[in-house]
């Protein structure tokens, strides 16, 4: 299934690989200027490091998601746990793979929240963009209340945002991931999938999305929860650990990767949810 979205997000690609109608096509822009205007492309994303990048995805939460969708923690505190990880890994220069494909989930959240907002400039041609504005749409109306299908849609949009940086970084640009970083990537994968597979049933006993109501019940709560840097930061570490010994060939099961995550993280989690 992977492959097939690729495919087709690689022709697509190739059609909307020229600058972007009404984008920016000058000089390098600050993070700043960025979350301001929201029409920075995945392109110029990419000339920024991960230490820039950390900054626009903070801007874009403090600035035009706060916005839009007053009273709420930050919609993408666990990426920003991702990008630190990078910074600090010296993961993802400028045109490499984990670059173009970082890119791409920061273009789609930009212009998620350009739509949402009512601003022009469309898609940019990524796909993770509409359903981005129509998550922050949703949330902001309170159809979201329930944690399931909050953490559903929010997966959902990025599942799409970062198969599209895929795409990008392979079929537009021929950057490969390194075996590490394809098999980093398939954990990033089981965490995406965490939140689409949450069960309905936790909803009776943790609270929703809605403002004040971010108290972490289960490990599951605490693991998945986007407004939370923590449990992306730390399982990001764990995830490269196993990346780089190649835990079971890269074949370990949802439910052994789970168990992984829940052994190694668990101090975390009794910490983090003790200051609350």
């Amino acid at each position: 299934m992977r492959a097939a979205v690729v495919t087709i997000l690689a022709a697509l690609l190739c059609v909307l690989a020229a600058p972007v109608a009404g984008a920016h096509t000058g000089e390098r822009r600050a993070p700043a200027e960025c979350a301001a205007l929201l029409d920075c492309t995945a392109e110029e994303i990419n000339l920024l490091g991960m230490t820039e990048r950390l900054e626009l995805v903070r801007a874009l939460s403090s600035g035009p998601a706060a916005a839009l969708i007053p009273g709420y923690a930050p919609r993408w505190r666990n990426i920003e746990g991702i990008i630190d990880f990078f910074r600090d890994h010296d993961m993802g220069a400028p045109g490499t793979w984990v670059s173009y494909v970082d890119a791409g989930i920061i273009e789609g959240i930009e212009r998620g929240i350009a739509i949402a907002s009512g601003r022009g400039g469309g898609t940019f041609g990524n796909p993770g963009a509409p359903l981005w504005a129509e998550y922050l749409t949703d949330l902001r109306a309170g159809r979201l209340a329930a944690r399931s299908a909050h953490d559903r849609a929010w997966s959902e949009a990025e599942q799409a945002s970062t198969e599209y940086g895929v795409a990008l970084a392979e079929r537009v640009h021929g950057r490969s991931p390194t075996a590490v970083e394809q098999r980093f990537f398939a954990y990033s994968e089981f965490y995406r999938w965490t939140l689409r597979n949450r069960p309905a049933l936790l909803d009776l006993v943790s609270p929703g999305a809605r403002p004040g109501q971010q108290r972490q019940v289960t490990f599951v709560d605490w693991f998945t929860d986007v407004t939370n840097d923590v449990p992306s930061r730390r399982g990001a570490e764990l995830a490269l650990d196993l990346a780089e010994f190649d835990a079971a060939g890269g074949t370990l099961s949802m439910l052994a990767l789970f168990h992984a995550y829940t052994w190694e993280l668990w101090g975390y989690y009794l910490a983090d949810t003790a200051r609350e």
